[in-house]
């Protein structure tokens, strides 16, 4: 038996085991503590590179018609749309409207070859991620008083796995799986008919490991930032299939050109603009199989030609030896994150509050939208936290905001992706394995239309 197929029944063999327990992520030891991997300053364990990787996912079992997710004290959560195929990110637009991408992976042949690439391809299956792409942006109008939209129509379709969206001006961008496109944009409009013009070119390809891209415009309308993931886990498919990865990327809009604005992001997903600062700061899911805490997912200002460390190295200076030949000259200038977000919870979503609906205490903070983990033990993520901020910067431990996406079975009803806050200010989240778009807001406002 070769040592590839030998590692594959290792790995079958331990996504069979029960698993020892179906606990979220710890909770604080004392108020006011960090939980284990979050924080500005997390402790790091030492890399724990054992022969079968933690396989633990939790299976589909999704939410009935009277199940919701819980808030937190002093909120309701409603159903703004169900039915809705896949959906990952949602926009506002100035007018209220909201935009939904329901979407999935494109066509990546070359990311499930092999033993490894196909038992991976199965557990995703079981997590209900693998599904066709339904290719399009829904828009939602309005909503009632029971906080459900009051109208639904299909905006753009035939888009290849889109992600981000941004509208400057009369223009609104899309960033597809493997481009930038621009289309005309018209208040008020419910859907484009016209042919979208590409603007960018994004890193694509037959194994497109991270294949989901998106867009922010800055606060002066003049650039967009793009972020590209990484094309392996940590550079094992050789370093050049990880050219123009790992990455944000800055589009001059009148100029039509492109650049690096910061590398070494392993999979950098929602970015934000601080409100007081102006910083543009993202939300990044970092390396896989070295423990059950390393590495932890992190939100952090982004600088401009700033370099976060993969695959060299991880959280500043922590080497991560697997990469030959090494780059000591990198790892020396790799930018330590802001604020760690805990172990594998697949933090994707992010969105700082400026809205007037919620209470002052949400004021200036980070929404996080946690997908949940499938390679650690016990369970992590799979909830939206609220990080409070201060000054530019996170200023306390996270707050749960949304949870309940994990039964007491461990199976997942759903899981939250992309955060946004709608026009009368209320949280809005995509619940991709629910197939819902959720509304939290005060228990006591009353819906605006």
């Amino acid at each position: 038996m070769n040592a590839t197929l030998r590692h594959a029944i290792l790995i079958l063999t331990a996504v069979a085991a029960p698993a020892a327990a179906l606990a979220q992520a710890p909770a604080p030891a004392a108020p006011g503590a960090y939980p284990v991997g979050f924080g500005p300053s997390p402790v790091l364990p030492k890399p724990d590179k054992s022969l079968i990787p933690t396989v633990n996912v939790a299976p589909v079992d999704r939410w009935t018609a009277q199940e919701t997710p819980r808030p937190a004290a002093g909120f309701t959560v409603t159903a703004y749309a169900r039915g809705l195929d896949h959906p990952r990110w949602i926009y506002t637009l100035p007018n209220g409207d909201v935009l939904v991408a329901e979407t999935n992976a494109p066509p990546k042949p070359d990311d499930s070859k092999g033993i490894k690439g196909k038992i991976m391809q199965h557990q995703m299956k079981k997590a209900g991620a693998v599904t066709p792409s339904a290719n399009r942006i829904t828009l939602l109008r309005g909503v009632d008083a029971k906080g459900v939209a009051q109208s639904r129509t299909v905006f753009l379709q035939g888009l290849n796995s889109p992600f981000g969206m941004a509208l400057v001006g009369n223009n609104l961008y899309v960033a597809n799986s493997d481009a930038l496109v621009r289309f005309p944009y018209k208040e008020g409009d419910t859907s484009i008919a016209v042919a979208g013009t590409k603007v960018m070119d994004l890193p694509a390809g037959t194994r497109n490991h991270h294949w989901t891209k998106n867009v922010i415009a800055s606060p002066d309308g003049k650039s967009l930032y793009v972020t590209v993931g990484s094309n392996s886990n940590v550079g094992e498919n050789g370093m050049e299939e990880e050219e123009g990865r790992a990455a944000i990327w800055q589009f001059d809009i009148a100029s039509g050109k492109g650049r690096l604005f910061a590398t070494g992001l392993r999979n950098p997903n929602g970015m934000g603009f601080e409100p007081q600062t102006k910083a543009l700061w993202t939300v990044a899911n970092e390396r896989d199989e070295l423990g059950n805490d390393l590495v932890p997912d992190y939100m952090t200002s982004v600088r401009d030609g700033g370099f976060y460390g993969w695959p060299y190295s991880y959280f500043g200076q922590n080497v991560d030896t697997r990469i030959e030949p090494a780059k000591p000259d990198l790892v020396a200038k790799a930018i330590a994150p802001d604020y760690a977000l805990g172990g594998h919870t697949a933090s994707l979503g992010l969105v700082f509050y400026e809205g007037k609906l919620l209470p002052q205490a949400y004021q200036g903070g980070a929404f996080i939208g946690q997908h949940g983990s499938w390679n650690r033990k016990p369970h992590s993520g799979y909830k939206v936290v609220y990080v409070p901020f201060a000054n530019g910067k996170p200023s306390g431990p996270p707050q749960d905001f949304l949870t309940g996406f994990l039964d007491a079975k461990g199976k997942a009803q759903g899981r939250p992706v992309g955060v946004a806050i709608d026009k009368p200010g209320a949280v809005l989240v995509a619940d991709d394995v629910g197939n819902i778009i959720w509304r939290v807001a005060p228990a006591a406002a009353t819906a605006s239309k």
